[in-house]
């Protein structure tokens, strides 16, 4: 389902402030249909490996302490042109240049505490919601039922 789909983390910070609820209010208003979530916390190994794509980065292993520190929300988003519309409720990474009313702009506490993970390409979303969720543990509004 590339450019219905993307990923996204409620990351320790924001759920240790108990954003979820808020984070998820907007997500659903900005016309978002959950196909998939999940409540857990990611260990070492998980961390490192959704992102191995910074390893070689100077914040790798400062950003693995965080995502590891307490639980994270993860869920499948839809709708047509999901990667870019997250992207644009999300804002920038760094929280002091996101838009007013984004995600991060409201509950970011820095740049690298940035409230949520947003997949950055279609092809990043297909394989993040593949390295959370199997196909039995997606219910996606996009499938068809015979």
């Amino acid at each position: 389902m590339t450019g219905k789909q993307t990923l996204t983390i409620i990351k320790p910070g924001a759920v240790s402030h108990e954003y979820i609820g808020p984070i998820l209010a907007m997500i659903n208003e900005a016309g978002f249909h959950i196909a998939a979530m999940k409540y857990f916390r990611l260990t070492p190994i998980q961390a490192r490996s959704f992102y191995s794509v910074h390893k070689e980065k100077t914040f790798f292993n400062s950003l693995i302490e965080f995502m590891t520190s307490g639980p994270v929300v993860v869920a499948i988003l839809e709708k047509e042109n999901a990667v870019l519309d997250y992207r644009k409720l999300i804002g920038a990474t760094d929280p002091t240049k996101a838009e007013e009313g984004t995600i991060r702009k409201m509950f970011a506490e820095s740049i690298e505490r940035n409230a949520v993970h947003g997949s950055d390409s279609d092809a990043n979303a297909t394989r993040e919601c593949y390295f959370f969720f199997s196909r039995s543990e997606r219910f996606s509004m996009f499938d068809t039922i015979p």
